[in-house]
């Protein structure tokens, strides 16, 4: 009976995560949804049919699946670490990450999930719910090498489920304010810098914005929701969700005006449809937008590329000048294996691997992402002299400046996908004509609520 359940769960999921977190390498939440290549990179594969996890125990190697071609390379290094010193093979596999969660839901479906893979706030709590994940208790309780207290609270939050552990923490993200120096400097404008609040960008947008529609001063595209414009949201004092995870708070005044703010920004903003179809990283890429607002899964696309590195740079987010807070929307992934891999063993012995304090710290050094593991992550921000990173840092500290920072758990609940998919449709509006913002956010919460409402029967 589960397995029907969750089968009929997931069938709304997938068509809804075609476009959640669809921004991809483009942006993503919390770790970039990478491309698909044709060759895995040191050693691993690459595949991209939902019908191509070959499932657990099917080989002589764990199967390892993730999503994101950027930070193959620093995986598949760790991968081979854990290889040569327990001997204990590996098969590392990329999909994209619409790919990812269809083929995990074939196999879940199936009985046939990889061993590892990593898991998302996103859908998280229904793979945890439906027995689909390996209980980890067992072998933390024994383990001398995962503590769970070593991990940053929010991310290990992310994992449990009725008091029961269910993947070990691997990175988390913060979002800060891209910008293209070259740009700023034509304009004879200070480059962004702590003392900076949104109404500064607001400013500053407008004087970059060139009337021949050559160069725009932001990009903010309708589902860029973790990157943008949650960030503006909870520094105004508002919220997406109630604190219990039951109702939507899209409609409340303050997320309301917050996201009036939003609607000022789009005047310097690209038309909407050249956002959605483009995305926010790829027009500073291109040279097209003076600033957008980024998670830290991004930094290995951008210091690949030469335009970036020649031209842009990083500052920490700006704060409300109303509140004086300073927001930056938080996720993480977990490490997790399948509840049905005929090597349960080897698998926790290749999760305590990942979770350790020296591969939490080796992740970092190579610049895959920041760690979950508490003080590990210093050493990521010199993983490249091409972008000041600290900014990424930095919000994760009590106070910058003037301003208060807040670092605030992604929003989500049983079925994110669902309701977030159908808040980027909503928005599509609001972002054609801001002057409908306002009731273009009482709807995306009467929608919220009514997807919310229908959670209950899944999860129980």
């Amino acid at each position: 009976m589960k397995k029907q359940i969750f089968a009929g769960a997931l069938a709304g999921v997938m068509a809804a995560s075609l476009t959640a977190c669809g921004s991809g390498s483009g942006t993503t939440t919390a770790g970039a949804a990478g491309t698909t290549t044709t060759a895995g990179a040191a050693g691993g594969t690459t595949t991209t049919a939902a019908s191509e996890i070959k499932g657990s125990g099917s080989s002589d190697a764990l199967e390892v699946l993730i999503w994101d071609t950027n930070q193959q390379p620093g995986i598949q290094k760790i991968l081979d670490k854990f290889t040569e010193e327990t001997g204990i093979k590996t098969d590392l596999q990329v999909k994209d990450w619409n790919s990812y969660w269809t083929a995990l839901e074939a196999a879940a479906t199936g009985g046939s999930l990889p061993d590892v893979f990593w898991m998302h706030s996103n859908n998280s709590q229904m793979y945890m719910n439906n027995g689909m994940l390996l209980d980890l208790d067992p072998y933390i309780e024994k383990s001398s090498t995962i503590d769970l207290s070593n991990y940053m609270e929010q991310v290990t939050q992310l994992y449990t489920y009725n008091g029961k552990h269910y993947a070990i923490p691997k990175d988390y993200d913060t979002i800060a304010l891209w910008y293209n120096k070259t740009m700023f400097d034509e304009a004879g404008l200070s480059y962004p810098d702590e003392t900076w609040t949104w109404d500064d960008v607001l400013t500053a947008a407008e004087k970059l914005t060139k009337d021949d529609g050559s160069q725009y001063g932001f990009s903010m595209s309708s589902d860029n929701n973790q990157a943008g414009y949650y960030n503006i949201i909870y520094s105004h004092g508002g919220s997406v969700l109630s604190e219990d995870k039951t109702k939507s708070e899209f409609d409340s005044a303050k997320t309301i005006e917050a996201m009036e703010t939003v609607g000022k920004l789009l005047k310097y903003c690209p038309d909407p449809s050249v956002m959605s179809e483009t995305k926010d990283d790829a027009l500073i890429e291109s040279g097209t937008v003076a600033m957008c607002t980024q998670g830290s899964w991004m930094v290995p696309a951008f210091k690949q590329n030469d335009y970036m590195t020649a031209n842009c740079d990083v500052a920490i987010l700006p704060y409300d000048k109303e509140t004086g807070v300073r927001a930056s929307i938080c996720n993480g992934l977990g490490w997790a294996a399948s509840a049905k891999t005929t090597r349960p063993d080897d698998c926790w012995k290749l999760l305590e691997w990942l979770g350790s304090k020296d591969m939490q710290e080796m992740q970092a050094q190579l610049g895959v992402t920041m760690s979950a593991y508490n003080n590990t992550s210093d050493t990521w921000v010199n993983n490249t002299d091409k972008f000041n990173l600290k900014p990424y840092l930095q919000e994760t500290e009590a106070k910058t400046g003037n301003a208060t920072n807040k670092l605030v758990l992604r929003p989500y609940t049983y079925n994110t996908s669902v309701w977030e998919d159908q808040m980027n449709k909503d928005l599509v509006t609001a972002w054609a004509d801001p002057s409908k913002m306002a009731e273009t956010c009482k709807q995306v919460a009467a929608d919220m609520n009514s997807a919310i409402s229908k959670e209950s029967a899944k999860s129980n």
